[in-house]
């Protein structure tokens, strides 16, 4: 048997280790070509083939050794299950030895009809030897169904296969009730199974690490725990995943695909809620990042449009519209405005200006062509007045507008009636009245106002509390205004 080395491997052993993968596909190679011309140069008229199999069969044996010897250096950071990799590594083993006759075989006993007899099952053998070494390999890089994983019916059936599971392919799986899923289970583990659990496996444990299962994933790796629920700072994946790629500690390895910022989003919520196994959808407060992705798991009607708590997922995900052009970007690029994707399922867009603080109403036209893609757009600071607003009406799929620290007045409000999808809206440091809050009655969607060091009263605040029972408004926390004031002015009524 093959012992696994307990000793850090040196970084010679590694670097020449990481050249297994490259290397092992020229015996491959080299070996199936020599069976294949053994076979067919046998039939008349191809036997001029024959000369060219001594050869190949020589290079096929040589690289195999070469790639034993790296492979070797590879298995000795320890990171392989033991159980796959001695087979795996025996195996390897067999087909350079078996090559090697093979070879001299071919070489020196082609003459002699009793030895010659040895020579065709020994080529056969090195493709059997061949395949069963490279679907273990597979195996300890891919998983153990990487072979099969994709085979379709009715072969699957009758291979006595169980049903592939819906999103195995990379595609996200939708959720019938969003609500009712496990957040763990349903959503983050698909996540981990497609970016992490191809090197944190039963087969391929880097670092002393496995994602896979529960148990293993809370327990950590060599270098301790990855995951302390509530402490998203002192969580080393949240660490590792925000490591800029070119770092050796990134996570995942450069060259593996990377995590969308909306997938890190959604790990950072799962962890800072106490990183849970049991918990459902529904008892957990989605934040604005986590949303979208939550909406576009949803495929029942209750589920896309229902969050936890009774808080809605913006009915604006269920919206197909189409993707925006990349010169409409650049030109709001061009300006240092910052245009980013909401969801990777989705062609909606965030339109943020923090760095664009000059942007005035004679620019606001840049965004007419975005009208359809922009959901969040963040304009505060900015010297647009009343004059952008008209503009901003026509972004029907608008969902969140800041408009803080900038010119606009009531009049400007009242051009906002439209934007049916409209659910937050920041007005701090404007010169919004009460008569404003009255325009934003129109708005059926709108959940959060924020109106800090506005003409806002009281009154206008209960007012807009009656017509919009379940909008939250906020005008500052010295002069806040609570159910009973509003039930008191209704009762009144």
């Amino acid at each position: 048997m093959i012992l696994l080395q307990t000793n850090a491997p040196s970084d010679w052993a590694m670097f020449f280790g990481h050249f297994h993968p490259v290397v092992v596909h020229l015996p491959i190679g080299m070996l199936m070509i020599a069976a294949i011309l053994e076979i067919i140069s046998r039939k008349k008229g191809l036997t001029a083939l024959q000369p060219a199999i001594a050869p190949i069969l020589f290079l096929g044996m040589i690289t195999a050794i070469i790639s034993c010897i790296f492979g070797y250096l590879l298995a000795s950071s320890g990171e392989y299950s033991e159980e796959t990799l001695f087979l795996h590594q025996w195996m390897g083993i067999g087909v350079a030895l078996t090559a090697l006759a093979a070879w001299y075989m071919k070489v020196n006993w082609q003459q002699d009809p009793t030895m010659k007899k040895a020579y065709m099952p020994a080529v056969y053998l090195i493709v059997i030897l061949l395949t069963g070494t490279g679907h273990l390999g597979g195996n300890m890089t891919h998983g153990e169904d990487y072979l099969y994983s994709f085979t379709p019916e009715p072969f699957r059936s009758l291979a006595g296969l169980p049903p592939r599971e819906k999103g195995k392919s990379g595609e996200k799986k939708k959720i019938e009730n969003i609500n009712e899923a496990l957040v763990y289970q349903d959503i983050v583990a698909p996540v981990m199974e497609q970016k992490c659990w191809s090197c944190h496996n039963a087969n391929k444990i880097k670092g002393g690490l496995r994602m896979d299962t529960q148990e293993l994933l809370m327990k950590g790796g060599k270098n301790g725990v990855i995951i302390k629920g509530n402490d998203v700072a002192n969580s080393e994946l949240i660490k590792r995943l925000l490591l800029p790629e070119e770092d050796e500690h990134h996570m995942p390895p450069k060259g593996k695909t990377p995590l969308t910022e909306q997938e890190i989003s959604l790990l950072h919520w799962w962890i800072q809620n106490g990183a849970a196994f049991d918990k459902k959808v529904a008892q957990l407060k989605p934040d604005e990042k986590v949303k979208p992705l939550l909406a576009s798991l949803a495929s029942g009607s209750e589920g896309s449009n229902t969050a936890t708590g009774g808080e809605s997922i913006s009915a604006v995900f269920s919206e197909k519209v189409s993707e925006a052009t990349e010169s409409d970007i650049q030109k709001l690029s061009a300006m240092n405005v910052l245009v980013m994707p909401v969801s990777k399922s989705h062609n909606f867009l965030d339109v943020n200006f923090v760095n664009a603080r000059n942007f005035d109403d004679s620019k606001i036209n840049l965004l007419t062509n975005l009208s359809e893609q922009i959901i969040w757009l963040k304009l505060g600071n900015t010297k647009i007045s009343d004059k952008s607003l008209t503009e901003i009406a026509k972004l029907k799929h608008l969902t969140r507008l800041h408009l803080e620290h900038t010119a606009i007045t009531d009049a400007g409000i009242a051009q906002l009636k439209d934007l049916q999808f409209l659910e937050y809206i920041n007005l701090f440091d404007t010169q919004i009245s009460d008569a404003g809050l009255k325009e934003l009655a129109k708005l059926k969607n709108l959940k959060k106002v924020y109106c800090w060091q506005t003409k806002v009263t009281k009154a206008g605040v209960i007012a807009l509390q009656k017509a919009l029972p379940n909008v939250e408004v906020n005008i500052g926390w010295e002069d806040k205004v609570t159910k009973s004031d509003t039930n008191k002015v209704i009762a009144q009524k």
